[in-house]
């Protein structure tokens, strides 16, 4: 008869780093277990059987008190968990930060981790403001593909929602190995990380050798209370919920443009198999994905959620990942910790030229927290109309070229998920904007030498670039 060892994982909320510690409590026999089991199963039981994905025989228990009841065959062989990358512990250590955002020193605690140090190719926020922080924050590493699109993932935890599941779900993630960036509760709003934006996450299987889970310039990894059979997203109101709402707009800071490349999300099981997983298209587009379309994965989560609601449509001076949101009134805005301009400007949709010109900034790079930028030039919350760029002509786009013209188009393509920089986009003209704008051309239906990366007028008035 099989033996299995006991413990608990416990969260302590009045932790500040929020990690878990694990109790041992002995041993038990089969019989014991199975009881557990069928504890767990009765209808009005507070308690949810998870089997571990890794250790045949081993489960879990949430618990609606916040803890983790674990249970190990004792003959179980050791499996392993991939350790993630190491964080820069010295200034631009491995050259994986931008050398203007790379501090002298940055550390794997929570505390230390400082949000301003964007990864290359990162435009957004690595932390979304007032947000839970879940252990270490140190579950991934680099994307492996920064030049191609942003995008979210969205799982859910076929498990219940609202209570102190947040916190049972939370260690169940980090016990098994399997932990995304975000966790959502729909039910009582709580977001949580167990991870920066920008770096990968772990909940993902790798398609043969191509890591899906550090695909893109961020792959932003959401597990939501709920399952999948019951889209979580019926009787949701994002107006009710801020944290949701801070959640989106920390994707869009990051140029994850508000669509379903793949289609909306499979309802069924079924549904999913027949749609199969399209490479090219989680490859080269950017936007909202669900685990159920996601190359070399099996599960079918997150359901038919609506897509009127993820992700909706960006509020009117709505905010940001880093609060970009909060602080917003008559048409300015008070820069927090980890604020970035990019991320200010797409909360605001507008550009960084736009807020340089707007507050005469010397450097864009520095912000103050406790400063005031006007978001708007009216005294209103709402963005004002910004009046487009004319198509400067073919012969614009050459080599040596040096325009802001060349930037605000190149941000146009990197919201509209053609983006093909590793760094930037900048004011110069280079072989990346050549090749995102390609990327639009294929975008509008063009092939062959018509996709040349050569803006011509028609592919131009599409883009909509705003006049710098």
């Amino acid at each position: 008869m099989t033996t299995f060892h006991v413990a608990v994982d416990h969260i302590d909320p009045g932790d500040d780093t929020f990690t878990p510690t694990t109790t041992y409590l002995g041993t038990v026999d089969q019989a014991h277990a199975d009881e557990v089991r069928a504890i767990a199963d009765l209808p009005d039981s507070e308690r949810w059987v998870k089997d571990h994905p890794r250790l045949d025989g081993a489960f879990c228990v949430l618990r609606d008190d916040g803890d983790l009841d674990v249970y190990v065959p004792t003959d179980a062989a050791d499996y392993r968990v991939y350790e993630p990358d190491p964080l820069p512990v010295t200034r631009n250590a491995g050259g994986d930060l931008a050398p203007e955002n790379a501090q002298f020193v940055q550390t794997q605690s929570a505390a230390s981790y400082v949000e301003s140090d964007l990864p290359r190719g990162a435009s957004g926020p690595a932390y979304i403001d007032g947000v839970v922080r879940f252990g270490g924050q140190s579950i991934g590493g680099a994307m492996d593909t920064p030049g191609n699109p942003p995008r979210f993932t969205w799982h859910t935890t076929e498990s219940p929602a609202g209570g102190n599941y947040f916190r049972s779900i939370a260690a169940y993630l980090i016990r098994v190995g399997a932990e995304p960036q975000v966790i959502y509760d729909p039910v009582t709003d709580e977001l949580g990380q167990l991870g920066p934006l920008t770096k990968s996450g772990r909940a993902l299987r790798n398609d043969g050798s191509r890591r899906t889970n550090r695909e893109g310039k961020v792959n932003i990894q959401v597990e939501v209370l709920g399952k999948a059979a019951s889209p979580w997203t019926k009787g949701f109101d994002p107006a009710k919920k801020p944290n949701f709402r801070k959640l989106l707009a920390a994707g869009r800071a990051h140029g994850i443009p508000d669509t379903w490349p793949a289609g909306n999300p499979p309802a069924t099981a079924g549904a999913a198999a027949k749609a199969g997983r399209n490479r090219s298209t989680w490859q080269s587009k950017g936007g909202h994905f669900g685990h159920s379309q996601v190359p070399g994965n099996d599960h079918w989560d997150p359901g038919g959620i609506d897509t009127s609601i993820v992700p909706g449509k960006p509020a009117t001076g709505g905010g940001s990942g880093s609060g970009t949101g909060s602080g917003t009134s008559a048409g300015t805005y008070t820069v927090k910790k980890g604020d970035t301009l990019s991320g200010i400007a797409a909360a605001h949709k507008t550009t960084v030229n736009a807020l340089v010109k707007l507050n005469g900034l010397k450097d864009p790079n520095k912000l103050a927290v406790g400063q005031k930028l006007k978001v708007t030039g009216t005294t209103s919350s709402k963005p004002s109309a910004q009046p487009l760029q004319p198509f400067p002509g073919a012969a614009f786009f050459h080599g040596g070229r040096h325009s802001p013209i060349i930037t605000a188009m190149g941000r146009r393509l990197v919201a509209e998920g053609c983006d093909k920089y590793k760094t930037g986009p900048g004011p110069n003209w280079t072989n990346a904007d050549r090749q995102s704008y390609a990327a639009w051309q294929r975008e509008l239906g063009y092939t062959g030498d018509a996709a040349d990366g050569i803006p011509g007028k028609s592919s131009w008035d599409k883009l909509r670039v705003p006049k710098p």
